[in-house]
């Protein structure tokens, strides 16, 4: 079994991944000596540069994102009535899905 990571997956660890540092830096903030002193440094610099790739990361997805939000747009263009149909039948199974739990809990 292959365990595959998606980018939106990635991101979301590598926030984590900052807000722990951040949070382990600041608490650690009070301590001295020169190894601390470096060691901080050091998962500063780290932090700086997976903060960077973390923007570039961001705006990665929000260009897939526009390609995937002009490709919905052509083939609603170019194909109204499938769109329609499409639409219809989500809209149905929500509606069923709703209606049905709805009365589940009755």
């Amino acid at each position: 079994m292959t365990d595959t990571v998606t980018s939106e997956q990635l991101y979301e660890q590598l926030q984590a991944v900052i807000r722990e540092t951040e949070a382990l830096l600041q608490a650690t903030a009070s301590y001295a000596g020169e190894k601390v002193g470096e060691t901080r440094e050091r998962a500063s610099e780290k932090l700086r540069a997976a903060k960077e790739r973390l923007s570039d990361m961001q705006g990665d997805l929000a260009d897939r994102a526009g390609d995937y939000v002009k490709y919905g747009r052509t083939y609603v263009r170019n194909n109204p009535w499938q769109s329609i149909g499409i639409a219809a039948g989500v809209g149905l199974l929500l509606g069923v899905l709703l209606v049905g739990t709805t009365f589940d809990r009755d």
